[in-house]
């Protein structure tokens, strides 16, 4: 909850699609967990987990918005923390969401934590054009609790940490390698 005692403003359907319509310039993700649960996704990873091959035009919609940006000249980049052995949402992600987005045109970068720290918030985020922050709140099982529109960040705390995160990692397909 915000310090001032207000209501927290929380993102959800076509007010947070549109935070992925319509920034200018960037959008930038660092992505903390290990697990996500996403309900959206719990199908296609049953068919990780169980051997079954990559559905034909998997995470497709997804991609023609990172084109659609690439396209414009509108940068999107995603710093993940990993940590080896890697978990099953890892493997998969790894193994059927990544690359895809990275043949789109996303910039997804890999920050392994195994043997090393790296002082980098428990929070994940997004950034929009450098201005705009909202948090992605998860309960510990991955399962997202909401997205929260941070009013009034200290964006250059924000900044410091992306640049802190890109600064860390390496591009996915040298992490791969």
């Amino acid at each position: 909850m915000p310090v001032d005692g207000s209501s927290p403003v929380l993102l959800d359907g076509d007010e947070w699609k549109a935070y992925f319509r319509n920034f200018k310039r960037s959008a930038f993700r660092l992505e903390v967990h290990q697990v996500y649960t996403m309900p959206g996704e719990a199908e296609t990873f049953r068919n990780f987990l169980a051997g079954e091959p990559m559905p034909e035009g998997f995470n497709s919609t997804w991609h023609q918005t990172i084109q659609g940006h690439a396209a414009a000249g509108r940068s999107m980049t995603r710093a993940k923390l990993v940590r080896r052995p890697l978990t099953d949402y890892s493997r998969y992600l790894f193994e059927w969401g990544i690359a895809g987005n990275v043949a789109a045109g996303e910039d997804y970068r890999i920050v392994d934590v195994t043997e090393r720290e790296v002082d980098l918030p428990d929070q994940d985020f997004w950034i929009f054009d450098e201005t705009t922050v909202v948090h992605l709140n998860y309960r510990p099982d991955g399962t997202q609790i909401n997205r929260e529109l941070i009013e009034s960040p200290n964006i250059s705390q924000y900044l410091a940490w992306r640049d802190l995160a890109l600064e860390s990692s390496v591009p996915f397909s040298d992490y791969r390698a």
